[in-house]
This record gives structure tokens, sequence and C-alpha cells, in this order.
């Protein structure tokens, strides 16, 4: 493990990312955990859709390799490579996520290892891959620096990150200002996540595209889990409901590949 007092870019990650704290008065307001990810919206769908990441991640993997997904969910970021790839690895901390996981590479006829926890407390418990990818998961790293380095030492070939390029809950900061009159920030973007890989003596690469959005099956699923993340009790969920009803559509998010060769 690095001494994390010792990289500059590692603490301005954490300086920023730590003001996306709800406030302490808020939160103990809160009838329910705020900081939820549903195993619904993480579901991988029939066709997944061709990306930067996945090509990024396919290029390198060798007939019958592995792939390493933290974080997983569902597990698109290791089935989009499903072949070549014919043994995925998940990491997650919630067993809702890795059963999930478990039963799409079953009717797959894919091989698979799960591992429950936070990556990298379980990092001692889990094989080498030759294709280590995060998708989505980087703005809930404090311990940047550890978890990049795990990433790296867990890889044959290739890491590869995927990340949009502001954090994910900027989106939300409309619900945050009309509801709580609180303005959120901006920053950690992919730029701060460059400074960390470089401070660490990693030479990434940066693709920068679009993708679409996902979403919510309904406006009314959408509504219910925002209203828990905006720590309101249930009989406040048909005001969001209403706001959300008119909140123009974001179809496209701005994403970003993130990625580097191990040598």
């Amino acid at each position: 493990m690095v001494d994390i007092l010792d990289l500059p870019a590692g603490k301005i990650w954490r300086e920023k990312l730590s003001q996306w704290a709800i406030p302490q008065e808020i939160i103990d307001k809160a009838p329910e955990n705020p900081w939820i990810h549903p195993p619904v919206m993480f579901q991988i769908p029939n066709d997944i859709e061709e990306s930067p990441s996945h090509q990024r991640a396919r290029e390198v993997m060798p007939e019958g390799g592995s792939i390493l997904d933290i974080g997983c969910g569902g597990g698109i970021a290791a089935f989009a490579v499903v072949p070549p790839a014919s043994l995925v690895i998940g990491v997650d901390h919630q067993p809702e996520m890795l059963d999930m996981f478990a039963q799409n590479a079953s009717e797959r006829g894919v091989a698979s290892q799960t591992f429950a926890g936070f990556w990298p407390d379980v990092a001692s418990e889990v094989p080498v891959a030759d294709v280590v990818t995060a998708h989505h998961v980087v703005y809930n790293v404090a311990n940047i620096e550890d978890f990049i380095l795990e990433a790296q030492s867990h890889a044959l070939k290739r890491v590869v990150i995927e990340m949009p390029q502001h954090h994910p809950l900027k989106t939300a900061s409309p619900l945050w200002k009309h509801f709580w009159n609180l303005d959120r920030p901006i920053a950690p973007t992919t730029d701060e996540f460059m400074e960390v890989l470089s401070g660490l003596g990693i030479k990434a690469h940066r693709e920068l595209w679009e993708g679409q959005t996902r979403q919510e099956a309904n406006i009314e699923q959408q509504a219910h889990f925002s209203r828990i993340r905006l720590c309101l009790p249930a009989d406040r969920e048909s005001e969001v409901l209403e706001f959300l009803k008119i909140q123009p559509k974001i179809p496209m998010r701005e994403l970003a590949t993130i990625w580097w060769d191990v040598i």
C-alpha cells in the first residue's frame, strides 16, 4: 500500500470528492440510507451497446482469456468481451449484484468466480486476470491510489477504467437545489483522475465519448430512487415525481475510457 499522504494528486481527489458528502443535518432527517445502488439498475441488457471501453478490453483479450470486473454489478463490462474471454471474475460489495453476475454467467455458459467486498480490501483473495476493468466505480473511492495499484497488480495485460467525465450525481443537482436549496459541486473529473495516475507513474490513455444514459425502467421508479437519495420521506415521493416530469431529458451522457497496459 502507498502512503496516501505523500501524493498531492490523491489528496486533491479526496478533498474534491468529500465535497459530495450530504450535510449531516440532512442525513439526520433521512428515513432510509440514501447511498443506494439498486440492483435493478445494474442488470445487463440483452444486447450490450458497443463502446470504447469494451473495445480496449477486447483488443488485448486472448482467446479463452479472463476478465476481472471490479464493482461488477450485473457484469456489463465483463460480458461485453465474452467471447473471446471465457472466465469472468466479479467483485462487488452487494451480494445481490454477485448473484446477478453469477446468474448471467450461468445463462451464457461462461465460467465465473465472485468475491464479496470492497476493492481493494478483498484484493488478496482475488486471482489475476488478463484484463482488469472497473466501470462507474472510481467516484465512490476516496483511497484511489491503492484502488488503482491493486487493480494494476491483478492485470496481466491491461487495466480499463470507464467513468463519467463529471461526477454521476451531477445530474441530480437540480433536485438538491429545489428540495434543499443545496448547491452541489462539480469536481472531481477525469482531469483529477489522470493526475492521480500520473503521480503513480502510470502513463494512461484517455478517450472521451458519449453513450446512452442508463435510466430507471420508468419515471415512477426514478422518482422512488431519487426520493431516497434526497433523504426525503415517502410521503414526498409524489413531489419528486412531479418535479422530474418537467425536467429536460438527457438522452446522452459524457463518458471517458481510461486505459493503460501493464508492462
